[in-house]
C-alpha cells in the first residue's frame, strides 16, 4: 500500500498558521469569550483523589455516548496525600498545593459513571497496575466501538519517552453501576519522528500527546489528532513573515519567540481497526506564537471543521499573550486552510481576576464545554487560593460561522449524553 505522502506528492497539505498578528487580537475579559467566575465554595468530586483532564466516552463521530443509560467519563487522576509526611508543612498542615503540583508524575486513568450526566460515582482504575508500559498515563480518548460494549482507549504513555498507544477493553453495566473489564494489552502506535514532529532529543521540553481519533464525515477515513511541536532542534526555528502575519508598525520584533513551536498533528489509519497509523504534516502550526496546543479535537457543524485546542498564558511567545483556555479555528475541509475563530482564536478564556480557575476544556458537539477547576482565589488580593482537582461548571457556547459566543452556564461536571447505546 502506498503511503499518503507517495499518493499526494511531497506533502498532502500545507499546515495552516496561527500567526502573531492573529494572537495580537486576543482580548482577555471579552464577555463573549470569557468563562464565568468559578465560586471559591465549589463542591469537590472526591476527597480521595484529584482529577483533571476529563475524557467523555464517545463514538468515532464525536457524539458523547451513554451505555444502557449510564454516562461514563475517564479522567486523569492521582491520589490526594493529606497524611503523607512529604506534603506536611512546617506548621503540621497539609500542603495541598504541593501535592497538586506533583500530580502529573503519578497520573493514572480512572473512570466514573452517572445516571444524570453529573453526580459522578468513582468506578476505579481502567488498567491494573503494571499494564501500562510507562510510569504515567496521560490524556487521550475513550471510543465506544459497538453495541457489544467494546472500548478502545487511546492515550499517551509517558516517561520514559512519549508514545501514542491504545488498549482495548469492554464496558459492562448493571442496574447498580458500570465496570471496565479487559484493558490488559497496550499496543504502541507511534512516536514523534523528528522530521515532522519534534522529539525529546531535539527539545527536552517537547510535547507529543493527547490522541483524538475520529472518522472524517466527508471521506469516511479514520484519522487522529494529537498535540506536537514542529520538528527541529530547539531554538533553530525561524519566525518569518508568514508566521508574523499582518502586524502594525512597531510589532515586527519577534524577540525569542523562535522557541515556541506548537502544532496540531494529524495521522491517518492504514486499517479499519486503528492499529496501524501514518503521521501526516501538522494541520496547524503556532511557531513564534505558542508552545502548546494541547488536547486538540473537532466539532463538525454546518459542513465545517471546527478545530479546538487548549493553551496557557505561560506558553505564549515574547510579545503576544492570552488567557488560559480553549482556542479554535475553522475550515471548510479537513486539511484547511484554517482561520482563527473570533479573529484571534480565543473561544473561552479564564477571567483575568481568576487566571488559573479552569483548564483542559473539551468542546462537545452539543455546544457544551467541560473543564476542571485548577485554583480559585479565596480573598480579594488573590494571594490565598483554593486548589480544585475537580470538575468545573459546564459552559454553553454557540458557534456561528467564524464566531463563538458564551450563552449558558450549567452545573459542575455536567456532561449529558448525546445518544444512548443499548448493549447487546
Amino acid at each position: 500500500m502506498k503511503s499518503n505522502t507517495e499518493k499526494f506528492g511531497k506533502t498532502p497539505h500545507q499546515p495552516s498558521l496561527w500567526t502573531r498578528a492573529d494572537a495580537l487580537k486576543v482580548h482577555a475579559d471579552d464577555p463573549t469569550t470569557t468563562q464565568p467566575l468559578v465560586s471559591a465554595d465549589f463542591p469537590v468530586l472526591s476527597n480521595e483523589v484529584f482529577i483533571w483532564d476529563t475524557m467523555p466516552l464517545r463514538d468515532l463521530d464525536g457524539n458523547i455516548t451513554s451505555v444502557d443509560g449510564w454516562s461514563v467519563i475517564f479522567t486523569l487522576t492521582a491520589d490526594r496525600h493529606p497524611n503523607d509526611p512529604q506534603y506536611i508543612d512546617e506548621n503540621g498542615n497539609y500542603d495541598i498545593t504541593r501535592d497538586w503540583n506533583d500530580r502529573h508524575g503519578r497520573a493514572k486513568m480512572y473512570y466514573w459513571f452517572s445516571r444524570t450526566g453529573k453526580d459522578w460515582e468513582l468506578g476505579g482504575r481502567v488498567m491494573a497496575e503494571g499494564v501500562s508500559p510507562t510510569a504515567r498515563e496521560w490524556a487521550g480518548t475513550p471510543i465506544l466501538l459497538n453495541e457489544q460494549g467494546d472500548v478502545d482507549l487511546y492515550y499517551t504513555a509517558v516517561t520514559p519517552g512519549a508514545t501514542i498507544v491504545k488498549v482495548r477493553g469492554r464496558v459492562v453495566t448493571t442496574e447498580h453501576g458500570v465496570s471496565m473489564v479487559g484493558f490488559e494489552k497496550v499496543k504502541p502506535l507511534f512516536e514523534a519522528d523528528g522530521k515532522m514532529y519534534q522529539t525529546e532529543a531535539q527539545n527536552p521540553f517537547w510535547g507529543f500527546r493527547d490522541p483524538w481519533p475520529f472518522r472524517d464525515p466527508n471521506d469516511g477515513k479514520l484519522y487522529m489528532l494529537f498535540e506536537g511541536n514542529v520538528a527541529g532542534e530547539r531554538g533553530s526555528h525561524k519566525v518569518g513573515e508568514a508566521e508574523i502575519g499582518d502586524v502594525p508598525p512597531g510589532y515586527e520584533d519577534v524577540g525569542n519567540s523562535r522557541f515556541q513551536t506548537a502544532c496540531v498533528g494529524i495521522a491517518v489509519a492504514r486499517d479499519e481497526d486503528g492499529d496501524d497509523w501514518e503521521m501526516l504534516p501538522p494541520l496547524l502550526t503556532a511557531v513564534g506564537v505558542n508552545d502548546q496546543t494541547e488536547r486538540p479535537h473537532f466539532v463538525f457543524q454546518d459542513g465545517k471543521y471546527y478545530l479546538f485546542t487548549i493553551s496557557h498564558t505561560f506558553t505564549y511567545a515574547d510579545g503576544v499573550t492570552g488567557p488560559d483556555g480553549v482556542y479554535g479555528f475553522v475550515a471548510d475541509s479537513l486539511f484547511g486552510p484554517y482561520v482563527p475563530l473570533n479573529g484571534s482564536g480565543l473561544v473561552l478564556g479564564n477571567p483575568s481576576s481568576q487566571p488559573f480557575q479552569t483548564y483542559s476544556h473539551c468542546v462537545m458537539p452539543n455546544g457544551l464545554v467541560t473543564s476542571f477547576i485548577d485554583s480559585v482565589p479565596t480573598d480579594e488580593s488573590g494571594t490565598q487560593i483554593r486548589i480544585g482537582g475537580t470538575e468545573a461548571p459546564t459552559v454553553g457556547i454557540k458557534i456561528k460561522g467564524q464566531q463563538t459566543f458564551v450563552v449558558a452556564e450549567y452545573d459542575y461536571g455536567y456532561i449529558p449524553p448525546m445518544l444512548d447505546v443499548t448493549l447487546k
